[in-house]
């Protein structure tokens, strides 16, 4: 059966006099890593405000998804993140598409692109079982998405710095390769803290409740560590923020197009029937 075909998205590298014509967030795909960003960070803010207004947890430095675990800032902070999620899969795949296009032939960069594309596919997939599974209710999926979500990033993150510094200085420019390698010592000194105190906590020394307890009192067992867990977790989650801003400049070279191959003039048409092939911009540049 004839059929129409999408195919995979071609690049479009807009020229200096389209640059020039437009605001920083709309030259290219740019607005992909900033709107990835400031949706994420509205998405921890609003959900923070909502649970210390109704006083669902304390002020100083709760952990990042308990903000998200009662009811009504549990369904804010699932809904607007799993449209993080769907954000981070694109800016994923624009890179991935970009890297590739700029480096066809170079055998090491292609693995790394691929192992990085499926990296970053995962901790999107942690970052939605992260909001839909609170770890009051579902602790071990709650668990298994955090893993996801902060391990196989911290590993995106690194690959793609590698991956800088490999095309420079001809395609990146060592200023973005540092930058980008600070942002991972950022997220692996968070991480190896986060990872350290958090085991201490959960040991079953400091009580059973721990799991489900919301609210912390110094007088507490085990508040310090906590206090450096939660001060961990969100440390590493500005590193992410900081890492995908690096995205910026270069996502303003690149625009995706879709490709529509017709193969017949109906849906229903056995007959072979040349038409013309259709070319058209992924997303509109008057956004």
């Amino acid at each position: 059966m004839k059929f129409l075909q999408i195919t995979s998205c071609n690049l479009f590298f807009p020229t200096s006099e389209d640059l020039f014509e437009m605001w920083w967030f709309q030259q290219g795909l740019s607005f992909l890593p900033s709107a990835l960003v400031i949706w994420t960070a509205a998405a921890f803010i609003f959900s923070y405000i909502t649970a210390i207004t109704l006083h669902h947890v304390d002020p100083a430095l709760p952990y990042i998804s308990d903000t998200g675990t009662v009811a009504p800032e549990k369904c804010l902070f699932g809904a607007m993140l799993n449209f993080a999620a769907v954000l981070c899969v694109a800016t994923i795949y624009v890179r991935y598409k970009q890297v590739h296009a700029l480096n066809p032939e170079g055998n090491c960069i292609i693995r790394l692109n691929k192992a990085g594309l499926v990296l970053g596919l995962l901790s999107c997939l942690g970052l939605s079982l992260v909001a839909n599974f609170q770890k009051t209710t579902f602790f071990i999926v709650h668990v298994c998405g955090a893993v996801l979500t902060f391990g196989m990033g911290s590993l995106y993150m690194f690959v793609q710095t590698i991956l800088s510094y490999q095309m420079q200085p001809k395609i990146h420019g060592k200023q973005v390769f540092w930058i980008r390698l600070l942002a991972v010592v950022w997220c692996g000194v968070s991480a190896f803290s986060m990872l350290t105190c958090s085991s201490l906590l959960y040991s079953g020394s400091f009580g059973p409740d721990i799991v489900q307890k919301l609210h912390w009192k110094p007088e507490d067992k085990g508040y310090v560590l906590h206090m450096i867990t939660t001060a961990a977790e969100w440390s590493m989650s500005f590193s992410f923020f900081g890492f995908f801003l690096t995205y910026i400049r270069d996502f303003q070279k690149i625009s995706l197009r879709v490709e529509a191959n017709l193969h017949g003039l109906t849906l229903y048409d056995t007959a072979p029937c040349p038409v013309n092939n259709e070319r058209t911009r992924l997303l509109s540049r008057d956004l």
